[in-house]
């Protein structure tokens, strides 16, 4: 909610909007200002998957938009991905809109890098995304160092002790240990209420540098600087996840991307 305020300065009125709640894209934790839509290029095109791979047993155009869907035909036994193939983004802004089930578990990935064993498999940064909003929002990173910010969480990531350590030595229920909370966007709560069920969602993921920011519906949700220098990654590949589990559909359209 915004309040306009108005006050009386060396006898000029001076209108001042102050601002309360989560943080839009408009007022992030750091007071930048978020750009409009010039300058993003369209990177799907609604009819075909020209531009993508993925496994088709899966992922198929429908309606405009890039579908993944999970049948009691057709079990899912590793988490797949359709991943662009126009190259591998280090800096950038990307933008689109989402609708998953109640059921469904995906998330887009970012600066990512393709398992060699498992076709269709990722490894990196995600923007999480789930049906129940129990995880939507948040960062987590796919295979590797598990989850680095909650929702409404601004998070600092710190790296290993032991640069020849394993990582799973350092994940601790499902989430990285060297990392500190410095802030908050909101209390989980307020920030779920934001994010539709079983409806259209926009997300807007800025990755510059070394600072992640997530947003659903033009509200920042997660925002992580990543100051783990040996096992972050500053460019990779980018596609949307299929999770293994239950029957599922996710769609994913109007997907833009802006190279920073």
């Amino acid at each position: 909610m915004r309040v306009i305020r108005t006050i009386l300065f060396l006898g000029v009125a001076v209108s001042v909007v102050a601002g309360c709640g989560a943080r839009s894209e408009n007022s992030d934790s750091s007071g930048d200002v978020i750009d409009s839509d010039e300058d993003f290029a369209v990177i799907f095109d609604g009819s075909s998957l020209s531009g993508w791979d993925g496994d088709t047993a899966y992922w198929r155009v429908e309606n405009e938009s890039l579908v993944g869907e999970i049948t009691p035909e057709k079990p899912l036994e590793n988490n797949s991905f359709i991943i662009w193939k126009g190259g591998s983004p280090g800096d950038f802004e990307l933008k689109l809109e989402y609708r998953i089930t109640e059921r469904g578990n995906s998330g887009i990935n970012y600066r990512s890098e393709a398992l060699p064993d498992i076709p269709y498999a990722l490894r990196g940064y995600q923007a999480d995304i789930d049906g129940k909003n129990n995880y939507t929002g948040q960062n987590y990173e796919e295979r590797k160092r598990t989850t680095l910010a909650y929702r409404g969480e601004v998070a600092t990531v710190r790296g290993q002790q032991d640069a020849d350590g394993a990582l799973h030595d350092y994940v601790k229920n499902n989430a990285w240990i060297p990392r500190e909370v410095t802030g908050s966007l909101g209390d989980d709560d307020s920030l779920r209420s934001i994010i539709k069920a079983d409806d259209w969602n926009s997300c807007h993921i800025i990755a510059e540098g070394n600072r992640l920011r997530h947003y659903i519906n033009g509200v920042l949700m997660s925002d992580v600087t990543d100051e783990d220098s040996l096992n972050r990654s500053d460019s990779g590949l980018l596609g949307m996840q299929i999770h293994k589990g239950p029957p599922m559909k996710v769609e994913y359209r109007n997907i833009r991307l802006k190279m920073l």
